[in-house]
């Protein structure tokens, strides 16, 4: 197995199994750590979830109604047109037949799930639910719209969680009269696979109502951290500045295969570029054109993934996006139009291309999320260091054998990390600055272990 330098400078033990033994370890650790709140105890009554209305009928929606099914949970799957209704019981029973073809489900146990999971089109029927869960698009007048609404249907006491992946969830409490009952509930899809919650504790959230949310995690298998208010919370708020700076490569001189190579080998199952084009690189493409009118001028922005949808390269599913497919074959290939694409888009900008090493390409897209969760800690938007690094494993596909970013920081040493930081803030200017407490970890030889918060 090829191992770029970063990884051999965070081998503080010669037997690499040993290290892959301590990062499981460390794994297990935290995936016990994060169901722990220190104000909140663990014998506080919990909120009867009964049954729930699951808002927005899409791929996530239908996936949230399956996990519910899947523990038993009755669900009303709500949507606000027929056919969208139709479309996602027709995608949940689709899902459901899947797993039943290859082995993983009897049908008998497939037909009683899919009976807990009706659908409506009017969200009265949201009326008698204990638990309510919005899934619809990130836009947040809509949200704030729907809780609206919500609040003069749903019953007193009723738990109201949004599924935004990165909105201000303060904003939707604050067009209820219930801002106590309203929560974050960030599902990672397909939510009836992927073993991440974050339950994001808005500024009045109920003690309880967390405390359900983490509880109703743990009852469908998933991993439930917990988080503050931040844009994008602590799993998108890392993954930006991965993307971010994975992007500027490809402005200074990487192409997208050898982006992916180097974190492949690092440990990934996929590089980001590959990643993109499954996902679809048209996904977020609204948002993003529309906060291009009001980012600030100070620092530099990537647009490339904005001009490939332009160019209808969304991906896997058009043929083409930062590789091309072949018909019936998902392996990406590299193409030489889009490497021409974004060597011109490099002249354009007037960046001079030049060769950059794997040890670069590694460090730019780790030390920047490390950068990102010292952030995170310092401003209690992460309870815990271990509680990243389960995000980061659980649901981002960081390799598990390293333990999870913060994890891996610390192995390498925070001095070290922190010196390169300083490096790349002196080259790359404001995304860079370095985080006051990796500073101030460095200065003093610590780690980020040291800051592990216990109850």
């Amino acid at each position: 197995m090829t191992t770029t330098s970063a990884d051999n400078d965070a081998r503080t033990q010669p037997d690499a199994q040993a290290q892959r033994d301590a990062a499981a370890a460390h794994i297990r650790f935290a995936e016990a750590e994060a169901a722990k709140i220190p104000d909140i105890p663990a014998s506080l009554p919990l909120r009867p979830i009964g049954n729930v209305a699951v808002i927005g009928a899409g791929t996530m929606g239908g996936g949230i109604a399956m996990a519910l099914a899947n523990i038993g949970i009755p669900v009303t799957l709500i949507d606000s047109g027929q056919e969208a209704l139709d479309g996602g019981l027709r995608r949940v029973r689709d899902n459901y037949a899947g797993s039943v073809s290859r082995g993983r489900l009897e049908q008998a146990e497939m037909e009683r799930r899919i009976a807990l999971i009706r659908g409506s089109v009017d969200m009265a029927h949201a009326r008698h639910a204990d638990l309510v869960i919005e899934a619809v698009f990130e836009d947040l007048a809509l949200k704030q719209q729907i809780f609206h609404q919500l609040d003069t249907i749903a019953r007193p006491g009723a738990i109201l969680a949004t599924n935004t992946s990165g909105l201000d969830v303060d904003a939707i409490a604050a067009v209820t009269q219930r801002p106590q009952d309203v929560v974050g509930a960030h599902f990672f899809s397909p939510a009836h696979v992927m073993r991440l919650l974050e339950v994001v504790r808005a500024r009045q959230t109920a003690p309880d109502v967390v405390a359900t949310l983490m509880d109703l995690g743990r009852r469908m298998g998933k991993i439930s951290v917990l988080a503050r208010i931040y844009p994008g919370f602590i799993g998108n708020a890392l993954f930006r500045n991965y993307t971010r700076e994975a992007h500027f490569l490809l402005e200074e001189g990487a192409l997208p295969h050898q982006v992916d190579q180097a974190l492949t080998r690092f440990g990934y199952a996929m590089g980001i570029f590959a990643v993109h084009d499954m996902a679809g690189n048209d996904v977020g493409y609204q948002t993003r054109k529309a906060q291009m009118a009001t980012r600030p001028d100070d620092r530099r922005w990537n647009d490339l993934i904005m001009k490939l949808t332009e160019m209808g390269r969304l991906g896997q599913k058009s043929g083409a996006g930062w590789y091309r497919y072949e018909t019936g074959n998902r392996t990406p290939l590299r193409d030489p139009a889009v490497e021409d694409f974004i060597v011109r888009e490099s002249a354009r900008l007037g960046i001079a291309r030049q060769s950059i090493s794997e040890e670069e390409i590694i460090k730019r897209c780790l030390y920047g999320m490390i950068n990102e969760g010292a952030r995170l800690l310092e401003q209690g938007i992460a309870l815990r260091p271990s509680d990243i690094d389960i995000v980061y494993v659980t649901g981002y596909g960081f390799p598990a054998r390293h333990g999870g970013p913060m994890y891996y920081a610390d192995r390498i040493g925070l001095a070290k990390v922190y010196a390169d930081i300083k490096l790349f803030h002196e080259q790359h200017g404001f995304w860079w600055q370095p985080a006051p407490l990796l500073e101030r970890l460095a200065r003093d030889n610590g780690r980020f272990a040291d800051l592990q918060v216990r109850t």
